[in-house]
């Protein structure tokens, strides 16, 4: 619990002032409770983030020996003092969060969030009032070529303002709309953890730049939804850097979270106005139990999709939306991280239909390593690019990982016999057609 508590939280008290989602809570110190089928780090010093590090440069090196399109994974809490990234997240969140009621107030509640456009007017005068900055000194934030054009400013145009205008020192500043006051998330930083949190900037930074060097996509893995808006924005960064011409850094986005498809809708816009490569892995997700219970006793909304239906839904929406974005750019790409032959079907299906081609290397399939070999092998055979995630580790480590996968949802037997079954059938053809031990008759 203590790396997720900043040092004055622990000298003068004030966590309980945090948005509840952000709040460390003891019954949850332990983040690998209820989680199936994803590896959990915990943060024991700066030197351990450095041999998670060369770990991973390590994991690249192999990838890139062993494929000319190889993928590799991380971690962020792998690589750092985790109380940043819930800071972080929850400076974000509330930005958005105020962004979004000034919308309301300008009658634009319920709309789609890339339709939301505030006049940069009132936005000014919200601004001054909240005493950020006075209108005349925010007059000129709003002529640029890139803000204000049209009058208005949406999402994106009000987190590049954030961004080019608010100093590191000032990161942990939250507008406070009870008071009108902009306030410190903060009283201070140590100067430790102002290092611990450039330490972490800097790791991101040495395995992108390995991963650019050896040819080889780096996928940032999605955690938790207390440090995943961190996280997605810290990635983002990364892609605006090192995705120029292809796509290197692929963030992860999980369909089972309610915001997914706001999340990915705004990320590809912001690709398509900063002309870098969109990269992502789609995944259902694999928190769902710990967050569903956490958002229950802590007392915020749960922000897991209702039923796996609707996480279906999500996903497939998810997905759509970026094969249609391929095929108007050829500028996203995507890995459809899945086990469900329904998913993989449609994939083929709205590829067929959009005309992409395998052979472009747009679209990617992954499965875990002895899992579900029966949607892999074909996809290979079919000349699609599709990769098997390969845990590692000592056997001590990995062992946990891998019975927790043998949980992973309530399928898992139907789909062993499944496989079984096409094994025996397969095995019986061969027996028939006198060729056991070659795949061809």
């Amino acid at each position: 619990l203590s790396s997720c508590t900043s040092a004055a939280e622990k000298e003068m008290g004030g966590a309980e002032q945090r948005e509840k989602q952000y709040r460390v809570h003891r019954g949850f110190g332990d983040r690998r409770g209820g989680v199936i089928s994803a590896r959990t780090y915990f943060y024991a010093d700066e030197a351990k983030c450095d041999q998670h590090m060369e770990t991973f440069l390590h994991c690249i090196d192999a990838s890139s020996g062993s494929s000319e399109d190889g993928f590799s994974a991380i971690k962020l809490t792998a690589l750092g003092r985790p109380q940043f990234l819930l800071q972080f997240s929850e400076v974000l969140v509330k930005w958005r969060r105020f962004f979004h009621q000034m919308a309301a107030e300008q009658g634009q509640a319920g709309r789609a969030v890339l339709e939301m456009k505030l006049e940069a007017e009132k936005l000014q005068e919200a601004l001054a009032n909240l005493g950020i900055v006075t209108k005349a000194e925010s007059q000129h934030w709003f002529t640029g070529e890139n803000l204000g054009v049209s009058g208005t400013v949406d999402l994106l145009d009000w987190n590049s303002l954030i961004d080019s205008r608010t100093k590191l020192s000032k990161l942990l500043l939250v507008p406070n709309m009870q008071t009108g006051q902009l306030e410190p998330l903060l009283s201070r930083f140590t100067e430790e953890e102002d290092l611990q949190m450039k330490r972490m900037l800097q790791r991101m930074d040495i395995l992108a730049k390995r991963a650019t060097e050896k040819g080889v996509r780096l996928m940032v893995d999605a955690e938790q939804s207390y440090f995943q808006p961190a996280i997605s924005r810290l990635t983002l960064e990364m892609q605006r850097r090192f995705n120029r011409d292809r796509a290197i850094i692929f963030n992860t986005y999980q369909c089972y979270l309610k915001e997914a498809y706001d999340n990915v809708t705004m990320d590809v816009e912001l690709s398509r106005r900063e002309g870098w490569h969109f990269g992502t892995k789609l995944v259902r997700g694999a928190y769902m139990e710990q967050e569903r219970e956490r958002a229950a006793k802590i007392g915020y909304e749960d922000p897991i999709n209702p039923t796996y239906e609707k996480t279906n839904e999500m996903y497939h929406r998810c997905l759509d939306y970026i094969l249609e974005e391929i095929k108007h750019s050829r500028k996203a790409n995507v890995m459809v991280a899945s086990h469900n032959e329904d998913t993989v079907k449609f994939t083929l299906r709205r590829m067929m239909e959009l005309g992409i081609h395998p052979s472009e290397k747009k679209v990617y399939f992954g499965q875990l390593l002895g899992m579900c070999d029966q949607i892999t092998f074909p996809l290979g055979q079919a000349g699609f690019p599709v990769y098997k995630y390969v845990p590692y580790g000592p056997v001590r480590e990995v062992l946990p990982y891998l019975s927790r996968r043998a949980q992973e949802n309530r399928g898992f037997m139907q789909r062993a016999n499944r496989e079984r079954d096409l094994l025996w059938r397969e095995v019986k053809r061969r027996l028939l057609a006198g060729s056991l031990f070659s795949p061809n008759p």
